[in-house]
Order: structure tokens, then sequence, then C-alpha cells
């Protein structure tokens, strides 16, 4: 009869019944044999019980039977004692739990492993590393059920002298080897920052799963070695092992971070191919690299994906999706995607307008801007920083000041170092240089953007000395630069003519300040010896460079041929300009002028014939006029404008005024839409 009780308890329990489940209790203790309290059905009936109120999180419950165990004289059994310290940890009351584990006289590891891992599951490391220490202190030898829990509470701590301790005595154990701590380990120590340490254990492992390369990579991951990371990554797809979502994840957004923006779409496309189903960071991770590469086919094919899976209700879905379409100049399809998000917040706001300002649609932005205040949305860093920019692209430095002092008064902003350096920035492009440099010597933090910002504005103005001076200290304050300080520095020398002072910090771009040359510093070097009439060195330059030449940079040469009036290099660079059939106007307008210099009537047809086939259309040029209370474009040939009438005649007067000062017309041919002549003020030096 007790058997079937203990089978219909069981029944109840697994139901969640449990006040059926106690009334059958009852009638168990009732009609156990002998009565013994210690008899296997008491014990069984408990131990079911505990585990159905730590699952039902009752608590009232729980303690009556706790109590019905003290009465019985259970309450150190090697079976229910688990069982209690499993019920108060599932209902968080963790004091309780420890007081029962170390009143016990037990001293089997099992009650210690239960309460410490209760501690690392509920973020209280701390708590869990001093339990471990207890329970060693009172003769307790850990096993290896103990020691995960314990090396991820060291590892959650960042203690890594304690987690040291804890291999030391895993070596000095007679335990057997065991899959699971050494993963514990190899992930202690990657998340301590020992990633070679953990490198080690990891290649001295007789035996690996999927943790093992999983945990590893993070570890190189959470360190920004990339590379190691990825030669990891090849192994474990050569060795077969099964890599989950979070691994394709990791690896994809670290292609992201490094700018293997292509790299990161493979990865993205290579996933279905291997039966993974993308998820929402995925998703994100191709966008971003859509974004970065100007992909809108391929992040129109993730957005269907988003729809057709449901990720495209998603907040930061629509944020990434809002965002791809503005940064691959798409801003319509940007716009509606931000209309349809019904609950908008900051991020929302944010990623349309710094959309719009990525293609400096100051107008757009600025609406924007002013709509999101009047929405009731107060703008945070990331706000004022994409706002920020435009001040000084459209020379209306007065809404820049308004911002400065906004951010001055906000204390929550004084540590965002973001909009400190889009303030420099900012002062520094609108030729403040005086205002910049005031500012940049308050900061008490600068980084290597806070350095490129000012050093971008001296070379602006053609202050070389300033930006050597300025690049000089930076590495004495050890701030690193990247491949972007590079660009500025290597172009304020162009611009100023430091020949000598650029050539020598390009060759200590890689082996001095770890800066791998990338195409734009060739370019840089390409236009420095361009300007200074050195053109075989800049052919020399393209020639020996690892990359193929762009556009811009046959363009650069081009340019500095016509100025130095080099006819055999301009032609070869005006050839190797053609061939690639570039969209932008001014290239063919440097062409023509080339061409037309040298008398060359033919290759001049061509160059017209080659616009007209591809549809180029030279871009009217614009200027920003200051009205006092606001800033009005005005562009080349304009007649939109209700006072043309009267401007022009100016204009034509301020010509002749020009002529008579001693200006002189430029004999270059222009190209106006397809090839007409440009009018004669333009020209004018």
């Amino acid at each position: 009869m007790v058997d079937s009780l203990l089978t219909s308890l069981k029944n109840f329990v697994a139901k969640g019944q449990l006040f059926q489940a106690f009334r059958t209790f009852s009638l168990i203790q009732f009609h156990s044999p002998s009565r013994a309290s210690s008899s296997d059905f008491i014990l069984h009936s408990l131990s079911s019980l505990f585990l159905s109120c730590a699952n039902l999180k009752s608590l009232s419950q729980g303690k009556q039977l706790h109590a019905c165990v003290i009465s019985l004289g259970l309450e150190d059994h090697p079976i229910l004692l688990p069982k209690l310290v499993t019920f108060y940890s599932a209902l968080n009351l963790l004091p309780h739990a420890h007081l029962i584990t170390e009143n016990s006289n037990i001293l089997h590891p099992l009650p210690w492993n239960l309460l410490i891992s209760a501690y690392v599951r509920n973020g209280l490391s701390g708590v869990a590393v001093s339990a471990y220490r207890q329970m060693v202190n009172r003769g307790i030898r850990p096993d290896n059920f103990t020691y995960p829990s314990v090396l991820k509470a060291c590892g959650e701590e960042f203690n890594l002298d304690f987690g040291r301790e804890v291999h030391k005595s895993i070596d000095e154990s007679c335990l057997n080897w065991c899959l699971f701590v050494q993963n514990a380990l190899v992930a202690m120590y990657a998340r301590c920052g020992e990633v070679d340490a953990a490198r080690k254990l990891f290649d001295k492992m007789p035996e690996r799963d999927a943790v093992s390369w999983n945990t590893m990579i993070s570890g190189y991951a959470s360190t920004n070695r990339w590379r190691e990371a990825f030669v990891l990554f090849e192994s474990m797809r050569r060795e077969g092992i099964e890599l989950n979502i979070i691994t394709w994840n990791t690896i994809a957004g670290g292609c992201l971070k490094t700018g293997d923006y292509m790299g990161a779409l493979e990865l993205i496309s290579q996933m279905g191919n291997y039966g993974i189903q993308l998820d929402s960071v995925a998703m994100i991770i191709g966008l971003g690299a859509c974004s970065h590469i100007g992909s809108v086919k391929s992040g129109k094919l993730i957005h269907s994906f988003a729809i057709r899976s449901g990720f495209h209700e998603f907040d930061n879905v629509k944020h990434s999706l809002i965002n791809m379409y503005a940064r691959c100049k798409d801003l319509s399809h940007a716009h509606i995607l931000f209309q349809s998000v019904e609950v908008k917040s900051v991020i929302t706001w944010n990623s349309i307008i710094s959309g719009y300002a990525h293609w400096d649609c100051s107008e757009e932005a600025a609406f924007l801007f002013r709509e999101m205040l009047l929405s009731g949305f107060e703008p945070n860093y990331v706000t004022i920083a994409s706002v920020l920019p435009l001040c000084a692209r459209v020379a209306n430095l007065q809404h820049g000041k308004e911002f400065h002092c906004y951010i001055t008064r906000c204390v929550e902003f004084r540590d965002h170092l973001l909009l400190w350096n889009a303030l420099v920035d900012m002062y520094a492009r609108s030729g403040k240089l005086l205002l910049a440099k005031r500012l940049f010597d308050l900061l008490s933090k600068k980084d290597e953007v806070t350095y490129t910002s000012l050093i971008t504005g001296y070379g602006i103005q053609g202050e070389g000395q300033a930006v050597i001076d300025l690049f000089e200290e930076m590495i004495k304050c050890q701030v690193k630069p990247d491949h972007v300080t590079m660009i500025a520095v290597l172009s304020a020398c162009s611009h100023s003519g430091l020949v000598t002072q650029g050539q020598v910090i390009f060759e200590k771009m890689y082996s001095v300040y770890g800066v791998m040359p990338r195409l734009e510093h060739y370019a840089c070097m390409v236009d420095l010896f361009g300007r200074a009439g050195f053109l075989k060195k800049a052919e020399e330059i393209i020639a020996k460079m690892p990359y193929k030449p762009s556009p811009a940079i046959w363009a650069t040469l081009l340019g500095a041929c016509c100025i130095h009036g080099n006819k055999d290099i301009g032609e070869l660079a005006a050839e190797k300009l053609l061939e690639m059939r570039p969209v932008k106007s001014g290239y063919y307008v440097l062409i023509a002028n080339m061409y037309a210099a040298a008398g060359c009537w033919n290759n001049l047809a061509r160059v017209r014939t080659f616009m007209r086939d591809l549809g180029v259309r030279k871009t009217p040029g614009c200027a920003w006029l200051d009205l006092g209370d606001k800033f009005s474009p005005f562009l080349v040939e304009d007649s939109s404008n209700h006072q043309s009438h009267e401007i022009y005649p100016l204009l034509d007067g301020l010509t002749e005024q020009m002529k008579d000062a001693g200006y002189i017309v430029e004999e270059k041919f222009h190209l106006d839409d397809y090839f007409e002549e440009s009018n004669e003020q333009q020209c004018l030096c």
C-alpha cells in the first residue's frame, strides 16, 4: 500500500498538485512500516516534496517540510540536506541555505557545491569564493563539481591570484582528469586577461569539446586579439567541431570590428549553409557591415529575412535597418522605416539624424533635431555628436557655440570625450584654431580622436609645422595614432610642402607607430610628391604599393602633372583613369584640362563620349551665404533666387574689378554638364 501511495505522491508532484501531495505524504507517514522516520518511503517522499516546493516557489509549505525534517531528526541526512540547500537557493534565500550548510556535519562536498553554485548563479561571486574557503578550511575536499563553480567565480571577480590557488589545488588533488574542470580553468584565465596561459592549457588538453574551442575564441575576442581568434575558428571548422550561433556571431562581429566588412557578410551568408538560423545579433552585424561598404542590396536581403523571421519588430534591428539605409544613401527608405516606428526612443532619433548628418543634409538633420526636441526627447551625447559636425560644415558656428554651452551645463556630458572631440573638430574645421586649441588644452583626458581633430584643423589651414609638433606631442603622451591620424598628418605635410618630414613619418608608420599603411596613406604620399613636383617618385609609389590604384590616386597624379606640365606621366594617368570609367565628374574635368593643354582634341572628344555614355554630369558648385539670421545655399548659374536678376549683374561687375586688380583668367578647359564652357568668372584666380 505504501508503494502505491509513494507512486501517487510522485504523480501529484509531477502535476504540481502540492496540496494532494502533502495529504498523500500524511498517509505515507501513517502507514510507513514500524513508522520508522528514516525509512526509504519517508526519505523519498520528502525529497520529492522539497523538489516540488522549490519548483513552485512555495515557501510556506517548504518551511513546514523543513520543520518536519527537524522533528524527525533528519536535518543532517545526506539525502535531505542537499534538498534543503536547493530549496532555499531556489527561493533566493541564500543566507538560509548557507546557515543550513555550515551547521551540518556532513563531510561530503555536495551541499557546499550547491551553495557555491547558487551564489555564482545569483551574481555573488565574491561570497562564492568565501564559501569555498570556508569549505576547504573545514577539511571538506572539493570534487570535480566544486571546481567549475569556484573557477567561474574567480573569473567574474577577476581574482587571478585565488584562481591560481584553485588551479594548484586541482593539480595536487587525486581526482581524475575532467573536461569540465579544464574548460573552467581555460575560461578563468581568459576572463582574467591571461589569454596566453589559457591557450597553454587549451593546447595541452587531450580532449576538447565545443565549449573548449568557444571559450578560447571568446578569450581572444575579449582582448581584441582577433587574428588568433580567426585562426582558431578556421581550425575549429577544419576539425568538424560543432559551431553554435554564438561562435559565428563572435567571429562575424570580429570581422566587423577589424574592418573586414566583406568577411563579416560572407560569414553571415555561410551560417545558412551550416544550418544555423540567423538571430537578431547576426542581422545587426550584417547590417553594420552593409552600412560600412554601402551595400544596400545585401542590406535589403537581410531586411527581407528579418521580416520573414519576425526580427524586424526588435528595436535594435529597426535601428540597425534605419542606419543601414541611411549610410547607403537610401535616405527615403530610412525615413519611411523611421516613420513606421510607433514608439520611438532616443536611439531611433539618433539613427535617422546621424544618417542625414553623414551625407551633409544639414537642413533635414536640423529639422529632425527640432522635431525630436518638440516630441519631448532629451538629446543624449550621441545626438549632439551627430549634429555638431554640421555646424562646422555649413559654417553656422553660432549653433555650434550654443551646443558648446549646452554640453558645459549638462553634468552628465562632462565625461563623454566623444562630445569634446566633436567640439574640437567643429572649431578646427571652421578655422577657429585658437578656440579649438584652447578647448584642447582644457581637456584632462585626450585620445587619438582629440589629437586627430586638431591636427586636421591645422592641416586645413596649411600649418604643417604645427601639425608635426602636435603629432610629436601625441607620441610623447603615449597616445597611439590610428590610420585616420596618419592620413591627417600626411595630408598636412602635403599641403605644407613638408616632403622630407612626410616621407619619414610614412616610413615609420608600421615599424614605429604600428599602423599598417592603407590605400589612403599611399594616396597621401602620391599627393605629397606630386604637389612638390617629384612626379617620378609619385609614379613609383603607385607602381610599388600593395594595392590596386583607385581612380582618386590616378586623379591625384594627373592633377599634379597638370600643375607641373608633365605631359608624358599625365597622359599615362589619364588613360588609367579612363579605363576605370569613374562616375565622378571632377575626374573628367582634370582629364579634359590635360588633353586641352596638350592639344589632343581627339582624346578630348573621347572624354566627352565617355561622359555621355556613362551619364556623367558635372555637379554645380555650391556656396553658403550668411544672411544674418540664417544661411542660404547658392548654386553656380542658379536662377531660382528671386533676386537673381540683381545678383548676376553685380557678379559681372565684381569680375571686371578683379580683372582691373590684376587677376587673370586661367587658360584651362572647363566642363559644365556635357562639356560646355564655364562662365568666365569661375575661371578667375
